[in-house]
C-alpha cells in the first residue's frame, strides 16, 4: 500500500505571492524525487481552469491531484471557518498557512496536518498590507494552535517568534527554504541587463518605499559608502518609482543613478544579481530573506543589517552592520505587541540615519578593493551551498514520519 503525502499546491496554480508559489512548486518537486520507497506525493489545489496541465508542468511525477470544488479565494475563506467539505485526510502537508486545519485524529486515523510560516508580516506590519490578509493569517494561525500537527518555520529566530504567539510547545520545527532549483547567472546575462536597461556594476538592493523595508537605508548607505556605484532596487510594486525616487533623491543621487524594476523572473532575477558587486540587505524583519539567500546562491557579497534572521542565514558569508535599538527591535517587538516603533513599523527618530551610516560603513568595507570583493563573493558561494530544496523534502518527509 502506498502512503501519500497530500500537498497543498494553490500557490501553483493559483499564486497570491511570487516567493511562495516558488517554494511550493520547489518544495513539491523535491519531494516527489525524495519520497521514500513505498510513499508517493499527491496534489491538492482549488478549482481552477486546466489545474492538471499547470501542475504537471510545474511539478511533474505527482501520484494524483485532489480539486476542491472551490476557487482559491473561497476555499481560503471556506478553511479560515474550518470548514473542509471532501478534502479527506492522510498525511497533509501545506508550504504555507493555507490548509484544512479541523478536528482530526492522528494516533487512530494517522491524520496529520502540517502547516509552513515564512514570515509574520501580518503582525509585524500589518499597516502595510490589506486588512482582510492581515485577518486570514491571524485566524489561521490561531486555527494551527487548535489543529496542527506541526508548524513549519524557516528560522530559528522566526521559531522564537512564532512560540510567543502561541501554545505550540514542540510543535514548531525549523526547515529553511532556498534559492530556486539551478538558480544560477545565466549565459545571457549581459543581454537580460540590456533588456532591463540596466547599467553594469551595481549595487543591488530589494524592496518597496514601505518603512518595514527600510530602503532609505539602503540609499544612504550606497550613498554615503563612497563607491560612486549605480543602485538597481528590484521588487518594487507597481506604482511605487515615485516614491522610490523621492528616497533616492533624499539620499543625495542624481537623476539616473537609482534603477527601479518590479518583480522578475527567476533567470532575470539571477541575471540581475550577476551583474551587481554588492547586495545590501537593510530589512530587519522576522520574513526569510528570499533574496539574500538567492544573493548567497550566485556568490555576491552580502552586507546585511545585524538581525537574528540574518545571522541565521547569512552566518559567515556576509557582513553585518549594527543597527539602532529601534530598528532592530521594530519588527521582533511588534510580533508580541511591545515596538518601541511607530505603527508602521519604522524606526523612528534618527535610528534610520545610523543605520545608513552603520551599512554605508560595512558596504565600504566589502568594496574597498577587488580583492575584498572576491573573498566576500568566495563566503557568499559556500554559505549559499548550505541551502536547497532538496534537503528541505527529505526533512519533511522525515517530520511526517515522526508524526
Amino acid at each position: 500500500m502506498t502512503a501519500l503525502l497530500r500537498v497543498v499546491l494553490d500557490q501553483v496554480v493559483a499564486p497570491t505571492s511570487a516567493d511562495l508559489s516558488m517554494a511550493s512548486r520547489e518544495l513539491g518537486r523535491a519531494l516527489v524525487t525524495a519520497a521514500p520507497a513505498g510513499c508517493a506525493v499527491e496534489g491538492i489545489v482549488p478549482a481552477v481552469a486546466d489545474a492538471a496541465g499547470v501542475i504537471e508542468a510545474s511539478v511533474p511525477g505527482l501520484f494524483d491531484l485532489s480539486r476542491t470544488a472551490l476557487a482559491r479565494r473561497e476555499l481560503a475563506v471556506a478553511w479560515q471557518l474550518g470548514v473542509a467539505p471532501g478534502i479527506g485526510g492522510g498525511m497533509i502537508h501545506s508550504p504555507t498557512l493555507m490548509a484544512p486545519l479541523v478536528k482530526h485524529d492522528r494516533v487512530h486515523d494517522h491524520d496529520q496536518t502540517v502547516v509552513t510560516l515564512w514570515d509574520l508580516d501580518a503582525w509585524e506590519r500589518p499597516g502595510e498590507l490589506a486588512r482582510p490578509a492581515v485577518t486570514w493569517h491571524k485566524a489561521m494561525l490561531k486555527r494551527a494552535v487548535r489543529f496542527a500537527d506541526a508548524v513549519v518555520v524557516p528560522t530559528h529566530a522566526l521559531a522564537v517568534r512564532v512560540a510567543e504567539l502561541g501554545a505550540f510547545g514542540d510543535r514548531v520545527r525549523v526547515i529553511a527554504g532556498a534559492a530556486p532549483a539551478g538558480f544560477a547567472v545565466p549565459t545571457d546575462e549581459v543581454g537580460r541587463r540590456r533588456a532591463l536597461d540596466l547599467p553594469e556594476g551595481f549595487v543591488l538592493v530589494a524592496g518597496s518605499s514601505a518603512p518595514s523595508a527600510r530602503l532609505e537605508d539602503a540609499l544612504r548607505a550606497a550613498s554615503h559608502s563612497g563607491a560612486d556605484l549605480p543602485v538597481v532596487v528590484i521588487d518594487a510594486p507597481e506604482g511605487d518609482e515615485p516614491a522610490i525616487a523621492d528616497l533616492a533623491a533624499a539620499a543625495g543621487f542624481g537623476e539616473g543613478r537609482v534603477h527601479v524594476r518590479g518583480a522578475l523572473e527567476d533567470a532575470d532575477r539571477a541575471a540581475v544579481l550577476g551583474g551587481a558587486v554588492a547586495f545590501l540587505a537593510p530589512a530587519v524583519s522576522s520574513a526569510f530573506p528570499w533574496r539574500v539567500v538567492e544573493a548567497l546562491a550566485v556568490g555576491v557579497p552580502v552586507v546585511a543589517a545585524d538581525s537574528p534572521v540574518h545571522r541565521e542565514v547569512v552566518w559567515d558569508g556576509g557582513v553585518y552592520a549594527e543597527v539602532a535599538a529601534s530598528g532592530a527591535g521594530a519588527g521582533a517587538g511588534a510580533a508580541t505587541g511591545d515596538s518601541a516603533a511607530g505603527d508602521d513599523g519604522s524606526a523612528g527618530g534618527d535610528g534610520g540615519a545610523a543605520a545608513g551610516e552603520s551599512l554605508a560603513a560595512a558596504l565600504a568595507d566589502v568594496l574597498r578593493s577587488s580583492e575584498a570583493v572576491e573573498r566576500h563573493a568566495v563566503l557568499a558561494g559556500d554559505r549559499g551551498r548550505a541551502f536547497s530544496w532538496a534537503g528541505a523534502a527529505e526533512r519533511v518527509w522525515q517530520l511526517h514520519a515522526d508524526l
